[in-house]
């Protein structure tokens, strides 16, 4: 993993870079360059137009989508509204604010009163949902659309590769289980990948 992740060459826009060092360097929870790089990668085989995001952050990981991606949109979603704010100040200094639909509030209560089809669903939010808001992301996702699974191995407590404290395990619980459900469901084809901290790979096979 040290030696891949050594060749990872991020190309972004330098500003961007910038901007993701200070979030990081404040603790904000902004995706590590070798998943980024993967999910650019994923981008650029995929090239969708329409773009759900659970878990804006600061924004950041959005202004790369829609930079690798320039006719696509972003629906957005955020919990807090500290990060929310700063977020949509960054889509506006980084020119895209035009294409973001940016929501603020819980991703479980929004999914369930949003309707449309998305191609590409980027899952980056609270970890303990993601298989809460799997009814809703299938409901909204076009036949062929990807579904982007972050942290799904989460500093190797999931995989059992290091051992998770008493605290983490009911949220390691929860993603063990919402893997189990994802690979099982013949809706999708699914990959677990151990990048980063874990990528959940699903291509959606339904019937749309």
């Amino acid at each position: 993993m040290e030696y891949t992740a050594s060749l990872v060459q991020l190309h972004i826009d330098e500003n961007l870079e910038e901007s993701r060092r200070q979030a990081l360097a404040r603790g904000i929870p902004v995706a590590d360059s070798e998943t980024l790089q993967f999910l650019l990668v994923t981008l650029a085989m995929t090239k969708p137009l329409r773009i759900l995001e659970i878990g804006s952050a600061v924004g950041l990981s959005g202004v790369a989508m829609l930079q690798a991606c320039p006719g696509a949109t972003l629906t957005t979603i955020e919990l807090d509204e500290e990060r929310f704010v700063e977020a949509k100040k960054n889509f506006m200094t980084f020119g895209v604010a035009d294409r973001v639909n940016a929501l603020l509030g819980d991703a479980g209560e929004i999914l369930s009163m949003m309707d449309g089809q998305y191609d590409f669903v980027f899952l980056d939010g609270p970890k303990a949902q993601y298989e809460k808001y799997l009814f809703d992301l299938k409901r909204l996702m076009k036949k062929g659309a990807t579904l982007f699974a972050d942290d799904v191995l989460l500093f190797g407590w999931v995989s059992g590769e290091e051992e998770t404290p008493q605290k983490r395990r009911s949220i390691v619980e929860k993603i063990r289980s919402y893997l189990s459900v994802i690979t099982a469901d013949t809706d999708f084809v699914t990959s677990v990948i151990n990048v980063g901290d874990g990528v959940a790979l699903s291509v959606y096979q339904g019937k749309k």
